[in-house]
Parts: C-alpha cells; structure tokens; sequence
C-alpha cells in the first residue's frame, strides 16, 4: 500500500511540476516577449513584407476593444453580436461587438477571474459557457464554470467540473451537451458531459492520451476529433469520440507531431490541421484528415516557414483564412488563404500590426473580426480589424 500511494504522488508532483512549468514558461515567454527590442518587430513586418503578394482580400480597421486584451475568448451570439471574454489585466472583464455600428460596448464581468486557457461555447439556448482556465493562485486550472445571458448581460454560475482544467478543449454536440477533454495535469485523459438542462456535468470514457494545447472538431458524422497536443511531448496521436457510446477510439496518426495548432472543418468534411508545434517555434506542414477513411494526407505547407498561436477561420466561399502568430521568434502580420480544391495557400493582406494569442470570429456578413491578442513591443491590444474576402478575380487590396 506504501508503495503504491508514493508512487501516485510521484505521478501527480511530475504532473504538477510540468503543469506549473508550463505555466511559468508561459509567463516568462510572454514577460520576454513583450520586452524585446523594435528590432524584432522590425523584422518581422519585414518578414510578412517579403512574402508573395496576391492581394486576394483586404483588413479594415474598425472600433477599439475598450481594454488591452490577450488569451480572451470570442463568442458569435445568436444576434450577431461577438462576445469576448477574459484576457483583460482583471481575468474577468466582458465587452460586446456589434457589427452594425463597429463599435465596443462593456457588458457584465464574470463571476470568476479565468485569465487564459478556457472555453466558450455557445449553446442551443443562445447562452455562452466559460469553462475553467487559470490564475495565479490557480496554475494548473480551475473547475468551476459560468453562463454568460445575452438577454440581460448577466452571468451566473452553474455546475463545477469534476476536475481542473486549462488548456482543454469543449465541443458543442448535436445533443446539446458539452464535451469538455483534457488539459493540464490528472485531468490530461479523462472527458466529461456539460448539460445545459440541469446545469450539471457527468464523467465519459476516458481519451487513450493525456492531451493538453489539443484541438477538438465536431465531424459530421456526430463524432469529435482529438488531434494532437501536449503530455510530456508533443504528440501526432488522433482519437475519436462517439457520444452515442462515451468511448474513444484510435484513428490514424499525423505526420507530425504538433500543439498549439488549428484545426477547422472543412466544407468537404475534411479536416485541415495547420501549424501549431511548441511556443516560440511552430510548423509549417499542413496536413488533412479524411473521417472516411481515418487516414491523413499532407497537403499544401503553409506559406509563413513557422507559424503558432495563430488563427484559422472558415469562410464562407470555403477557403480558410490563416492570420497572424508566431513564427520563430517573432510575431507576424502575414496571412495567407488555403484553397481545398488546389491544395495550395496563396498570400493575402497583412495585419497591422501582427499579434498572436488572438481571436477571429467570423461574423453573419461574412467578414472575419480579428480582435486583441498581444505585441512583442506592446504587450495586450485594443485594436480590432475586419477581413473581407475579394470577389472571385478581383484584387481589393
């Protein structure tokens, strides 16, 4: 018996110190991002300068956050307006997008301060879900979780999670429920079920790997995609989940073991994973998964040579648009669209000034809102910009 508890505590104090050296790392990564000289942001305008030039699409500068943010989340409401979250100096301020005017407007603050690595989801009811996250009293996560009502601007607590949880992922089923997998720590394999109809949540089959900085994708086929992420390496590994059983399944491996990335579901079904890899480095192999047969295929590289903590946003002609991150050491203003028909990304116009750690919401008009993030020289960011896709042959640069 002796032998055995000393050798759970020896799991969960490496689990802890990886947890709080992760968390550090962060800290120190971004405390030394933010102190680097105007050389490096030089270079990296350079850089994005120095890319091809297809202008396919144009940025738009439109209203300011009212507050520096960085690590929020962003939220598309049912009434167009965009939801965001957390990331200010507080860990607990709100604000509002509304299209129609391009302006910012402040709403209630959250319950709990959550800082970075938590989820907002939207569910059927038109009310948002913010699902733990960390401080610094709190490295390795919190369980607690709150609802955000459109209609009052208020937010309310609701069932705790059985487990802390950071850097997890949460997907919105056809059920309505919330799945919610992962993250730092012992909460690295297990799952559980969020239901909105009693503000409750109930522990699932457990994921074959730990994973934390994983990405989630509900497939058509009512399935959830777990690609990738972190445990005491980064990882090539995909499961899936069937919330039909609560089991998980082994499907096919990447190519390239990757974290931190960006996975969106493409109009074919297919999925496209981009970049990712461990902060201040990033990938650029691009690779797609077939849920058809469960197999992977490397397609077009990303332009940008490394790119992480970037964003990936379907639009709605199909095309995916890439924005901003890091790549090496730097920041970026590039961005670049990936065409599923050719395979191929193309440039497209920059941001100004580059960010990572950003949001991209993509509204009902069909432009892309880009909001906060950080800047090496200045650390969180008001300034918002929109994207619009040009019309087929035509440059709008």
């Amino acid at each position: 018996m002796k032998t055995e508890c000393t050798s759970r505590l020896a799991v969960l104090n490496r689990h802890l110190l990886i947890g709080l050296a992760l968390c550090a790392a962060g800290l120190v990564l971004t405390l030394a991002l933010m102190s680097r000289a105007a050389a490096e942001d030089n270079a990296a305008a350079e850089l994005s300068q120095s890319l091809p030039t297809q202008a396919l699409g144009r940025w738009t500068i439109t209203g300011d956050l009212l507050v520096p943010t960085g690590g929020q989340t962003a939220t598309l409401l049912q009434n167009g307006q965009v939801l965001v979250a957390g990331g200010d100096p507080t860990g607990v301020g709100a604000e509002l997008y509304d299209p129609a005017t391009g302006m910012w407007t402040a709403t209630g603050s959250m319950v709990v301060a959550r800082g970075s690595w938590k989820t907002a989801t939207l569910l059927q009811n038109g009310k948002v879900l913010v699902v733990g996250g960390n401080d610094q009293n709190n490295p390795l996560g919190l369980a607690s979780a709150e609802l955000y009502d459109p209609a009052t601007g208020v937010w309310t607590a609701t069932g705790s999670m059985h487990v802390v949880r950071a850097t997890h992922t949460a997907t919105l089923l056809t059920s309505g429920q919330v799945l919610v997998t992962g993250g730092f720590a012992i909460s690295g394999t297990s799952a559980e079920l969020y239901n909105p109809a009693t503000g409750q949540w109930t522990v699932t089959g457990s994921m074959s790997t730990a994973r934390s900085f994983a990405t989630a994708t509900l497939l058509p086929n009512k399935q959830v995609l777990v690609v990738g992420g972190f445990t005491d390496v980064n990882l090539a590994s995909a499961e899936l989940y069937d919330p039909g059983t609560g089991v998980w399944t082994q499907t096919g491996s990447m190519a390239y073991v990757r974290s931190s990335h960006t996975a969106t579901l493409l109009q074919n079904g297919q999925v496209l994973v981009a970049g990712g890899g461990t902060a201040p480095l990033g990938l650029a192999s691009v690779e797609l998964y077939d849920p058809a047969t469960g197999v992977w295929t490397v397609t077009g590289p990303l332009i940008t040579p490394l790119r992480s903590s970037n964003t990936a946003t379907l639009l709605t002609n199909g095309q995916v648009l890439v924005a901003g991150g890091i790549s090496g050491t730097h920041q970026t203003q590039s961005a670049e669209l990936y065409d599923p028909t050719t395979g191929t990304w193309a440039a497209t116009a920059s941001l100004k000034p580059g960010r990572y750690g950003h949001t991209a919401t993509l509204l009902f008009n069909g432009q892309v809102l880009v909001a906060g993030g950080a800047n090496f020289r200045t650390g969180g960011l008001t300034l918002a910009q929109l994207y619009k896709s040009a019309p087929e042959g035509v440059d709008i640069q």
